[in-house]
């Protein structure tokens, strides 16, 4: 069975290795063939986790038998931790919040571009439109060194060169 094409290869209980046109390579067993749709319904199991996977026929590249399940419904693996997958939907959560403090509402990409320059050396936050800098140093915009307001004469001084430095950057990344 070393093609893709006939429905008759997709047999419930079938494990099969299959490559896809897209470049994918994964092993698994039918659980339920549409021929229809020409959809193959397989079930990856790995050491902890389960995968389903849809995948319509014609994008099939390759087929490989490597034998048959017994028990196509296989429940002697072991069910999930619920509070390790909530920790890790909490952490997912986290972390897409925290990534979502970073993008500026109602600033150009200019300014975007200079508050992501910024954090990678500085601490920083968006407030309003201006980038908060140190929790004490403000960078309004049209985001110069001449807009840097606030903080200690050194705080200020560094986010200064900083902005220069990154602006010069920028501008030399935009012109290449």
């Amino acid at each position: 069975m070393d093609s893709a094409g006939s429905g008759e290869h997709y047999v419930v209980g079938h494990r099969l290795a299959i490559k896809t046109t897209f470049g994918d390579d994964f092993e698994g067993h039918v659980l339920t063939y549409d021929k229809s749709t020409n959809i193959i319904e397989n079930d990856s199991v790995g050491p902890t986790r389960r995968n389903l996977r849809f995948v319509k026929e014609n994008y099939i590249k390759d087929c490989k038998l490597l034998g048959k399940v017994d028990d196509t419904f296989d429940f002697k693996t072991p069910l999930p931790d619920i509070g390790a997958l909530r920790s890790r939907e909490e952490a997912a959560i986290r972390q897409a919040e925290q990534e979502a403090e970073r993008i500026g509402v109602n600033v150009s990409q200019e300014a975007q571009d200079i508050f992501d320059a910024l954090s990678k050396t500085l601490p920083v936050r968006w407030k309003d439109t201006s980038i908060a800098v140190l929790n004490d140093v403000l960078v309004s915009s049209p985001y110069h060194a001449e807009n840097v307001t606030g903080g200690t004469a050194t705080a200020n001084e560094r986010v200064r060169k900083v902005l220069e430095f990154e602006r010069k950057r920028l501008q030399n990344r935009g012109s290449s």
